[in-house]
């Protein structure tokens, strides 16, 4: 049986879209190709796979760096520590490996699949805009008037990026503000990294410039893999010992309740939480809030219109009936997740590819506006364009669409070599 080594980045918004891509892969593979997953032991006891699952997927642990925790130190870690036992992994691997995919954002793995003559490839689980403003970026040999004060360059319009609408400094990735500047040295040049393939997880339909502008300019096969989020899971499964929030989100009427979750590692301060309750009990609209770590505090606060939560199932809930809306950090993996389900989103971009991602759908989608009031023409509106979405992601995932020939495409271009 053929073997494909799979080497995520240390996050939930990195492993989740590269697990539910391998499973794709594995049921066009015929389930001839195994798929060796490498995480850290902490991961592995945060995925909890059941052995019966993916039989074509299994897990290999390597040491923890440090608690996964979004900082300098953890991102230097992960750039120096993961390097060494994971070749110690494929040195352990009796069957030849066929293929390696890692996240882009390590530089590791690429240097030990050059090494091996092993082909590899780039797995980018933010857009395709992100991955052109970072590469062209690489590609200026004096890039560092790039690493801007956002609170005096802010409003700076940058207009020269291919395949981008225009935008500003103060929508640019946070590692290219000033305070970000300090990653700079520990990220990997993606025009450094010898890859064989790239694989975006986007859809083509949404960024159909900027993936030809992308493709037109590297020197290597680009595929788009779609959304990556675990379609037979969306479908609402009532049970009689569903979570209480399903059971409260049973009760109100449709789309009269906005979700809100501001992402699993970075977050607010708890007195911009305290400004964000305030908000939300003073406009009378419902709202689910996860908030991890804050619950018992702002339960205080948030009154009897609201129901805060540890942690949810966000697919379940984005596909629920009486979600209207989702105020949303603008991760890519939430990004998608509201796309598929047609849910419209309020942005709060707080760092890296987010403030990015929130201009593409404020500016560019045209899909955010003052959207709770259902009987508003703003709102009549916006759900139209959130549905528009929610059949672009149906249909380029569907039987013939734009994902599933890019997937069948890399798979017969590895098949090849």
């Amino acid at each position: 049986m053929n073997q494909v080594v799979v080497d995520p980045y240390p996050g939930r918004g990195h492993i989740n879209p590269l697990l539910n891509l391998c499973r794709l892969l594995s049921s066009r593979l015929n389930h001839t190709t195994t798929f060796t997953v490498v995480v850290t032991e902490e991961w592995l006891g945060l995925l909890n796979p059941e052995p019966e699952q993916d039989h074509n997927i299994r897990f290999v642990t390597i040491p923890n760096v440090l608690p996964s925790e979004l900082n300098l130190a953890f991102m230097t870690a992960v750039q120096t520590k993961m390097e060494r036992p994971f070749m110690e992994v494929l040195d352990r691997i009796e069957s030849s490996v066929k293929l390696i995919i890692a996240d882009a954002v390590m530089r590791w793995p690429f240097e030990a699949a050059n090494t091996r003559n092993i082909p590899i490839a780039a797995f980018w689980p933010m857009s395709a805009s992100t991955y052109s403003v970072v590469h062209y970026v690489d590609l200026l040999e004096s890039h560092h008037h790039l690493y801007a004060d956002v609170s005096e360059r802010g409003k700076e319009i940058i207009d020269y990026i291919p395949g981008l609408s225009s935008l500003t400094m103060a929508d640019l990735p946070s590692s290219f503000h000033s305070r970000g500047e300090i990653f700079k040295d520990i990220m990997p040049k993606l025009f450094g990294i010898k890859a064989n393939y790239v694989l975006i997880s986007t859809m083509y339909e949404l960024e159909s410039k900027t993936i030809d502008c992308l493709r037109a300019m590297l020197h290597m096969p680009i595929y788009i893999t779609g959304p990556n989020i675990p379609y037979p899971q969306i479908e609402p499964n009532p049970s009689p010992d569903q979570p209480i929030y399903l059971n409260w989100l049973d009760s109100k009427p449709p789309r009269t309740v906005l979700y809100v979750s501001l992402g699993s590692f970075m977050s607010v301060s708890r007195a911009e939480m305290a400004e964000i309750a305030f908000g939300l009990t003073q406009s009378g609209v419902c709202f689910l809030w996860v908030a991890r770590g804050e619950v018992s505090y702002l339960k205080e606060i948030c009154g009897k219109n609201g129901m805060v939560v540890e942690w949810c199932d966000q697919l379940r809930v984005l596909s629920h009936s009486s979600i209207g809306g989702f105020w949303t950090h603008c991760g890519w993996n939430s990004v998608k997740e509201s796309f598929c389900l047609g849910v419209p989103m309020l942005t709060f971009p707080i760092a890296l590819d987010q403030p990015l991602n929130s201009k593409m759908i404020v500016k560019d989608w045209k899909i955010v506006r003052d959207f709770m009031d259902l009987k508003s023409g703003v709102r009549i509106k916006i759900t139209e364009t959130a549905k528009a979405f929610a059949r672009i992601c149906q249909e380029s995932v569907g039987e013939g669409g734009s994902v599933e020939q890019d997937l069948d495409a890399f798979v017969r271009d590895i098949a090849m070599n």
